[in-house]
């Protein structure tokens, strides 16, 4: 049996910690890398922990050698100062794609995230929602930083060959906590297979996708991701009787149009 290596970057962080069990393999060895100390190995567990910084470049280049793919977590995960997202999100990510380039490995799947395009009013491109290859327009500096890793990914496959797909993520927890939650939920299981197939599809070149659950009230396109092989069996609906009620909000970024530029948002 042959084994492929996998590097995920930010394995420590909440999307991390829930991929880390999921995308279990007996032909994969999840190589696990974060500055904040990662949980030992399980005995039926495969997986090399490595602690280091995206923004490190050697620290980057030891972690991409002998890897298949990247699956590219680290980061500043909401706002914060413009000095911090640049040097950790947009940097580092710059780090990781070089460091992937020079060792050689062909496949780099880039976290984005829905506020991107923060500004895109819900229901702006009609029933099919609104599509992942949508301009960005991004709600607060974060969302610029994962605008900006979006084009580095562009320019790396453009120069390089490399296969990019950036997921715009929507919330990636156990269940939705609100309303809006209802429409951008991405069940941890759907995650999983979400990041399937991206690290199978055949030379699936640069792609945008949206990382959502088939959800009853979503409000972006599933289209981009199902034809890289994406099937969610997931849908936040049958939480709704748990999430506090209120009105969906108008911009796909929710509360995040309201939060300060460059204020660190706890949230």
């Amino acid at each position: 049996m042959s084994e492929h290596r996998i590097l995920i970057t930010g394995a420590a962080g909440g999307m991390g910690t829930l991929m880390r069990p999921r995308l279990r393999r007996p032909d994969r060895i999840l190589r696990l890398l974060d500055v904040a100390e990662l949980p030992a190995p399980t005995p039926d567990e495969r997986v090399e922990l490595v602690t280091g910084s995206i923004t490190d470049a050697g620290a980057m280049a030891a972690a991409c050698r002998e890897v298949d793919a990247i699956i590219h977590l680290g980061g500043v995960s909401r706002e914060d100062s413009w000095e911090r997202v640049l040097a950790v999100n947009v940097e580092g990510t710059h780090t990781v794609l070089e460091a992937a380039r020079a060792a050689g490995v062909s496949r780099v799947v880039l976290a984005s995230s829905n506020h991107a395009v923060g500004y895109r009013a819900v229901g702006e491109a009609g029933p099919e929602g609104i599509a992942a290859e949508a301009p960005s327009r991004p709600d607060t500096y974060y969302g610029f930083s994962k605008a900006a890793i979006e084009a580095l990914g562009s320019l790396y496959h453009s120069r390089f060959g490399m296969d990019v797909i950036c997921v715009r993520i929507g919330s990636c927890f156990e269940r939705p906590s609100d309303v809006r939650g209802l429409s951008m939920w991405l069940s941890p299981d759907d995650g999983a297979r979400l990041f399937e197939a991206c690290l199978s599809a055949e030379h699936p070149g640069f792609r945008v996708i949206w990382g959502v659950s088939k959800n009853t009230r979503a409000v972006v396109s599933l289209r981009e991701a199902e034809e890289l092989g994406y099937r969610s069996l997931d849908d936040a609906e049958k939480f709704a009787n748990e999430v506090p009620a209120g009105a969906a909000p108008e911009f796909i970024g929710g509360a995040f149009l309201d939060t300060p530029l460059g204020t660190p948002n706890p949230l």
